[in-house]
Formats: structure tokens, C-alpha cells, sequence
């Protein structure tokens, strides 16, 4: 039962200090607008803002599918 509390906890938690912080105004995985206070997930040492659980796994999973070689979401705007 507490399983999808933690998840969401960890989610939820702020990046460690040593990543770089979060810039993304959309979610890398789905497209959709996230605020500023979205909860961010961590990948190749970069905080990425996610509208949900379900995005922030897709971008953990795989994140070769979503991100550019450079960290850039593969959605952002060129």
C-alpha cells in the first residue's frame, strides 16, 4: 500500500545538489506543460520537470528516447 506514496515521494523530492537544475517547461516524455514546482526526476545527473509518475518512469526507462545526446528534451523548442 505504501508503495505509490514513496514513488511519488521520490518524485517529488528536490534534485541533489550536485545535478543541474531543472529548465524544461514541458515534459520531456509527453509534450504537456509543467510548472515551475512539477516534480522533477533525475537523469544522466539533470533535473527534468514531469507532469506524472508514469512520465518520470518513461524518462528514467529510457531516457535515449526522450533527451538529445546533449540533455536537451527532444520536445524543446529549437
Amino acid at each position: 500500500m505504501l508503495a505509490p506514496f514513496l514513488a511519488l515521494a521520490v518524485l517529488a523530492a528536490p534534485a541533489p545538489a550536485k545535478t543541474k537544475p531543472a529548465t524544461n517547461l514541458k515534459d520531456p516524455v509527453c509534450g504537456m506543460a509543467v510548472p515551475a514546482k512539477a516534480p522533477t526526476v533525475v537523469v544522466r545527473g539533470r533535473a527534468y520537470r514531469v507532469c506524472g509518475k508514469a512520465c518520470g518512469e518513461s524518462l528514467q526507462k529510457h531516457p535515449e528516447k526522450y533527451l538529445e545526446k546533449d540533455g536537451t528534451p527532444r520536445n524543446a523548442k529549437k
